[in-house]
């Protein structure tokens, strides 16, 4: 005889903050920074397939997109930079789908991106979806940013990742380097930089 009541499948994670984050139906209220930070700095990029001791965690991606954002638009305002710092904001409890994994999957995982992008915008002064002019300026960062690590330390060629990613505008990434750190550090980071935005909302 079937069970006239199944178990309902946890769909909540508990962070190191405490507060406990449904991920089917997620609130501001239960989103800190430093577990979005701590998360981000312990999920590897490019599946961890990258050279290096460290993995290039996606805190680090995520300052890289910021600061390229910054090139692109050089007088975007504190809350479009902070919208490009978190535009990976999710994959602290989702992580880093790559892209051939993204398509198999569906669009299931595009519609808890969104849920979860919406409450942590609210969570920290930002609209729930940012205006489509300035989610492809974050694009193009995000872009930029993917073909400097596939042909630095993902082992594209550059002619690969021309063809996936776009030829970058040289000048754009003009002094910028990539750090594989220990992931305190990025944690650390990516924590300074929310909150030196934060401040000049």
């Amino acid at each position: 005889m079937a069970k006239q009541h199944q178990k309902q499948a946890r769909a909540w994670q508990r962070m190191l903050s405490g507060r406990r984050l449904d991920l089917l139906d997620p609130t501001p209220i239960d989103i800190e920074i430093e577990d979005i930070a701590h998360g981000l700095a312990f999920v590897a990029r490019w599946n961890g397939q990258t050279v290096g001791d460290f993995a290039y965690s996606v805190a680090e991606h995520s300052l890289l997109v910021e600061a390229l954002f910054c090139r692109i638009v050089p007088n975007a305002p504190a809350k479009w930079k902070l919208a490009a710092l978190l535009h990976d904001a999710p994959e602290y409890v989702i992580g880093d789908m790559i892209s051939p994994v993204k398509n198999a999957v569906g669009p299931g995982y595009e519609e808890l991106d969104e849920r979860l992008t919406a409450a942590i915008h609210i969570r920290f002064g930002l609209p729930a979806k940012i205006p489509v002019a300035v989610k492809k300026q974050i694009k193009k960062a995000d872009k930029i940013s993917a073909w400097l690590e596939a042909t630095q330390i993902a082992g594209f060629t550059v002619e690969e990742s021309d063809k996936f990613f776009g030829k970058p505008d040289t000048a754009l990434l003009d002094g910028l380097s990539l750090q594989l750190r220990p992931p305190v550090e990025a944690r650390n980071d990516f924590t300074a930089r929310h909150s030196a935005l934060l401040e000049q909302l």
